[in-house]
């Protein structure tokens, strides 16, 4: 009997805990009080277009509460009736942004942060920072470079590379204050920037993004998601002002 009592304890100890999960795309009391506001509400595709146009390719899919690029054959860096993301929202000022994402095999993929809108800038990745969204596996057995998960690609490597196997959801962290960048990726800090530094200033000089905006000091703009002709999944995209 004293067995039964406790195994009985300790299946509904874990129908609490799993009642108290919080669901995907959700925000907390806590997540409210302090602000934060979801990007992706998990059924659709409101609040973010196509970069450079309006509504959103058909390869952009919802599956299981993500938001997926959906591309079964990759075939070049563009998905069929895919293109770049960016949320309908420009961000001004200190922010907090996080977000988690998956990859298969060979994925190819990445969030931006500051994106311009604007015409002059044909591509998104000729204004917006990249984060590498990826399957390093790509690079096995490459010299080491600015363009693997958790990089910002061609300015700042990753200091550590801790991901989740693919397949497997990776969290992603990004904080904006005070001309501070900080990123984390599974709870491990990966990037951390002063943007009025010299360093940080010669970083973008040399890199693809030497005339964007923010080689400018310009830090501001729409969030966007990348389409590199290879299937993604995002979900719990939230943000809130500092």
């Amino acid at each position: 009997m004293l067995l039964k009592r406790s195994t009985l304890s300790l299946f509904m100890c874990f129908v609490s805990l799993f009642a108290q999960a919080q669901a995907i795309n959700t925000l907390s009391a806590q997540e409210k009080k302090e602000g934060w506001k979801l990007l992706f509400n998990g059924r659709d595709v409101a609040g973010w277009h196509k970069y450079g146009a309006k509504g959103v390719g058909s390869s952009w899919k919802i599956d299981q509460g993500a938001l997926n690029l959906n591309v079964p054959n990759r075939v070049g860096n563009k998905a069929p009736d895919g293109g770049d993301l960016v949320t309908d929202a420009v961000i001004t000022g200190d922010f907090e942004f996080k977000a988690e994402w998956k990859v298969e095999r060979f994925t190819n993929s990445g969030i931006f942060f500051f994106v311009q809108e604007d015409p002059k800038y044909k591509n998104i990745f000729d204004t917006g920072l990249e984060l590498q969204v990826l399957d390093d596996a790509i690079y096995e057995g490459a010299a080491e470079n600015k363009h693997r998960a958790g990089d910002f690609f061609s300015v700042a490597n990753a200091r550590v590379r801790e991901l989740q196997p693919v397949g497997s959801w990776n969290k992603v962290h990004f904080i904006l204050k005070k001309n501070k960048l900080t990123v984390s990726l599974n709870g491990f800090s990966i990037q951390e920037h002063d943007l009025n530094s010299a360093e940080w200033k010669q970083r973008v000089a040399a890199s693809k993004l030497k005339d964007a905006p923010i080689s400018k000091g310009q830090f501001t703009g729409h969030i966007g998601l990348q389409d590199w002709g290879s299937s993604v999944w995002f979900r719990n995209i939230k943000m809130r002002a500092l």
